[in-house]
């Protein structure tokens, strides 16, 4: 069942998580919310797939499940994002409706990639890393990538404890900050959310949340179209 904030707006838009966690959909729709009070945020989790996106074929199952999504779901919307970090099925949604449809991992590299900056990754799927460097090619900012720093240690083990993870993703921050001279971060995964809303307060460059950053994407891009709205 859809999750949605819960007040009055001007516009609503599709948060779809392409992986199964209702908890990791909630989070997200919560922190899209904050970055733009004045949209309705909806969100959708995928019906199959994995809880938690952590290799090349999750990412490819869970880009099946985004792309066989009924269109007639997002009747009344007027945007839509793709909320796991490797845009899982961003291209066949961008092909089947006639709305705009953006990615986190898209526009937080537009974000991150603004005046010219090199910017770092850090996330928590070293198996993943192939597909992030792809997104930054595909995208544009492939010279720009400075490097992917993965945090240490077991991936479930630091996503079972919200600390460790806050202390493994700041010492790639400081890695990708000291050893890579990355002028801006993206902390790369729809479920790692929170963990960059708290650390964004505390790094000394710009540490770009993939949420928001698609968020403030897709209302810019929504507000030069001039549309109207459905209420």
């Amino acid at each position: 069942m859809p999750r949605s904030s819960s007040k009055t707006h001007l516009c609503r838009v599709a948060l779809v998580n392409p992986n199964t966690s209702q908890a990791t959909t909630q989070a997200m729709v919560n922190i899209a919310a904050r970055a733009a009070p004045e949209i309705e945020i909806v969100g959708f989790t995928a019906a199959s797939g994995s809880g938690l996106i952590s290799n090349e074929e999750q990412l490819a199952t869970a880009a099946e499940v985004v792309a066989a999504m009924n269109p007639l779901l997002f009747n009344g919307y007027s945007g839509v994002i793709v909320s796991a970090f490797g845009d899982p099925g961003l291209k066949a949604l961008q092909g089947a409706l006639d709305i705009p449809v953006v990615g986190i991992a898209e526009q937080s590299m537009a974000s991150a990639a603004q005046g010219n900056r090199r910017f770092s990754v850090v996330t928590t799927t070293p198996e993943l890393i192939r597909s992030i460097q792809a997104c930054a090619e595909v995208y544009g900012f492939g010279a720009q990538l400075a490097s992917i720093r993965i945090t240490e240690g077991a991936l479930h083990e630091t996503m079972a404890d919200p600390d460790l993870l806050l202390t493994r993703l700041r010492s790639g921050i400081a890695k990708a900050i000291e050893e890579d001279n990355a002028e801006a971060i993206i902390i790369g995964g729809g479920p790692l959310a929170q963990a960059a809303s708290t650390l964004a307060k505390h790094v000394k460059v710009p540490l770009i949340e993939p949420v928001p950053a698609a968020v403030l994407g897709l209302t810019a891009f929504l507000g030069r179209m001039d549309l109207n709205f459905p209420q």
